[in-house]
């Protein structure tokens, strides 16, 4: 009896170690995701919070004048946490055209970067944006303006808020001048006039700035670092200026960047062409410096619409990148549209890699299963 309660027992622990094997093994070599992911809105960013949980902000969602959050354990199932941000209230400096949320974890504390419309418009502009600060105790919120007033004010709107802390802990604050009212003279203005399209081109920049480490304020000048091609036969202008040359709007943008440094060398990430339109893509730039100069990549666009080769996917754009072990991992997580969503924006996670020589490449935008972040 004895006997055959051991042979029990061990053979009990024997198929347990043996199920637990499996899984592993399953969770390991063949667990697999499939593009686009659960959540519907545009602007996407991924906040690692550290113990296994991972938070995405973006714009929409489901939060009405302010922003929504949504939560995973394994960065493809995501659940809906509700709205962590109310802005157009009685005690807020915003009015509306929440976009853009990025959330950085710092010393315990949540801080959410944010463009939005200021209430404040004496001249009844069109576009008044501008960039705030939040802070919060958790990833879900309540968020709490730091102050009753932007960041800062440059002088013209701005949007898409990125924040960057470099290895001396000097934080940079990188941002884009907003398209409105800031008609820009190039060969492909007089390209679309010649033609007869648009009188002029109306372009967004992009900015980079030293951050007050209390985030309340900015130190010194903003820096030029990104703009569009002012030549047609710069190797970047084709990709760049497709909105005007498919006859879609007069603006050409800069924007949506996000930055990350690699053995040394800064990387800085950004979309161009119309949001709302099928040619939104991402290219890249490069620099010895966090606030330049960059120069951009000769392999751009590195994500850029499918469906003119076989594929269903538009409008990919305003990505970051999420780490993953240390580094080793890198993804590239974005927005854009398939044939089944239509005009709805989804979120796409792509892996991202860096040749030996450098250069950055998307593995995307991708509809089909591939290989799960997790994978070994």
């Amino acid at each position: 009896m004895i006997k055959r309660t051991i042979t029990i027992v061990v053979f009990t622990c024997i198929l347990i170690a043996c199920k637990g094997e499996l899984k592993s093994k399953n969770v390991n070599d063949s667990l697999t995701y499939t593009n686009p992911l659960n959540v519907a809105f545009g602007d996407p960013y991924v906040l690692d919070n550290g113990n296994g949980t991972y938070y995405m902000y973006g714009t929409g969602g489901g939060a009405k004048d302010g922003f929504a959050t949504y939560s995973s354990t394994n960065l493809v199932d995501w659940n809906f946490e509700g709205q962590v941000y109310f802005g157009n209230t009685e005690g807020t400096w915003n009015l509306k055209s929440f976009w853009a949320p990025e959330v950085c974890k710092i010393d315990g504390k949540y801080y959410l970067f944010y463009s939005a419309d200021k209430k404040d418009n004496p001249t009844n502009e069109l576009e008044t944006f501008s960039i705030g600060v939040a802070v919060a105790d958790n990833p879900t919120g309540p968020f709490l303006d730091i102050m009753d007033e932007p960041l800062f004010d440059p002088g013209y709107p701005i949007i898409d808020a990125n924040v960057f802390q470099d290895d001396n802990q000097k934080y940079y604050l990188y941002y884009s001048r907003a398209c409105y009212q800031h008609a820009v003279e190039s060969e492909v203005a007089d390209w679309a006039k010649k033609e007869g399209l648009y009188d002029e081109i109306e372009e967004s920049w992009v900015y980079g700035i030293e951050l007050a480490p209390d985030f309340k304020s900015v130190i010194g000048d903003p820096v030029l670092l990104l703009r569009p091609p002012t030549s047609m036969s710069d190797k970047n202008a084709e990709w760049e200026s497709r909105s005007v040359t498919s006859k879609e709007i007069n603006r050409r943008w800069t924007e949506g960047s996000f930055t990350f440094k690699n053995e040394g060398k800064y990387y800085m990430m950004y979309s161009a062409n119309h949001y709302a339109g099928p040619n939104y893509a991402v290219g890249y730039a490069t620099s010895q410096h966090p606030l330049g100069p960059y120069i951009k990549a000769d392999n751009n666009p590195v994500l850029e619409k499918n469906n003119d080769k076989g594929g269903k996917v538009t409008g990919t754009g305003h990505n970051m990148v999420l780490f993953l072990e240390g580094g080793k991992k890198m993804y590239a997580v974005y927005h854009g549209r398939t044939t089944e969503t239509g005009e709805n924006r989804v979120v796409f996670m792509d892996e991202l890699v860096i040749t030996e020589g450098g250069k950055l490449m998307v593995k995307g935008p991708s509809t089909n299963p591939v290989d799960h972040p997790f994978n070994k």
